[in-house]
């Protein structure tokens, strides 16, 4: 009884303000707490009025809590409200199918990528008529890809160098039937296909194909002087043997940017081969009389043994003709 005593007369009790007003407790605590959330929505707005207004105007829908969590997240906000800006002053943030949301945006951020270059790729997508989302923009930028540079490269083709200039050669060497040498540049146009841009094969396989193409058609060739007569022949034969499967590229021409005539290889060939030829018949024909010689000198010792027997015969002579008149058998006869 007397502890509810006592808090009535605490409910009751009146404090004297500054202004010589009557305020309860309740009614301070109340006051306080609001001057308390006056001063956090003012720290709030000032740290992220603009940035909220700005998506306000541009109906990018970022609320002022998101804004919040973004900064807990450590999230550049400003980032993402201008990525939502940017998509909605292009039409694309009201698509479905781009499926771009603040929700995304962060993730995307979160994870490493670069969402103003995503979502600069994505407006260039959309104006140029390419299917691109924001699923599949996100994946090629987090696999390391130029996503922008994609998408301008497939509106814009771009030629590359065949050989490349950082290979150290400046032409493809390649030989006719007829064993003439030519020397041959060729430049590759060719477009990103975003389809086949993540996994896809780079520059480095093109150039490859494209010189690896370029070398067995001309050794395809009977001579030399079809080749000079009519590049183009070369050219269109590589380009219909679908050397862009498998890469991030689509082939749209290859065009002989230059061709010289080299040496004559299968005559230098037949040259050396010649010499080859005549060394072995001279090795064989030293072969061949350097057993003469070691015949004839087998066949003059042979002579030699041979007269050393006569001359032992004849010196026999006299010795058997000795014998047989001492015996009597040579006078007997």
């Amino acid at each position: 009884m007397s502890h509810q005593l006592a808090m009535s007369l605490l409910a009751q009790a009146q404090i004297r303000g500054p202004a010589g007003l009557n305020m309860s407790l309740p009614t301070l605590a109340g006051i306080i707490l609001l001057v308390m959330f006056g001063i956090v929505m003012l720290i709030v707005m000032m740290s992220y009025g603009n940035l909220w207004f700005q998506a306000y105007m541009s109906n990018a829908r970022v609320s002022l809590f998101s804004l919040i969590g973004m900064s807990l997240r450590q999230v550049q906000a400003r980032v993402i409200v201008q990525s939502k800006i940017m998509a909605m002053q292009a039409g694309v943030g009201d698509d479905p199918h781009t499926g771009i949301t603040t929700r995304r945006l962060e993730a995307h951020y979160l994870a490493g990528g670069n969402v103003l270059r995503v979502m600069r790729a994505i407006i260039a997508a959309h104006r140029a008529g390419i299917d691109l989302d924001f699923d599949k923009a996100a994946a090629i930028d987090l696999a390391g890809r130029d996503v922008l540079d994609a998408v301008q490269t497939s509106v814009n083709p771009k030629v590359i160098d065949c050989p490349s200039q950082g290979s150290g050669k400046t032409f493809l060497s390649a030989i006719a039937k007829n064993g003439v040498e030519l020397k041959v540049r060729a430049r590759v146009t060719v477009r990103t296909n975003i389809m086949q841009l993540i996994g896809g094969a780079t520059e480095e396989t093109i150039v490859a194909r494209v010189g690896e193409g370029i070398i067995t058609s001309i050794g395809s060739a009977e001579s030399h002087q079809e080749v000079m007569k009519n590049p183009n022949v070369i050219s269109q034969a590589v380009l219909h043997r679908g050397l862009d499967a498998q890469t991030a590229f689509e082939i749209v021409s290859i065009d002989i940017a230059d061709i010289d005539v080299g040496e004559n290889i299968g005559a230098r060939l037949q040259a050396d081969q010649a010499e080859a030829d005549t060394r072995v018949a001279r090795a064989k024909a030293e072969e061949r009389r350097s057993f003469a010689i070691a015949k004839e000198q087998e066949m003059k010792a042979e002579v030699v043994h041979n007269r050393a027997m006569v001359v032992a015969a004849e010196a026999e002579v006299p010795t058997a003709m000795a014998a047989a008149f001492a015996s009597g058998k040579f006078a007997g006869a």
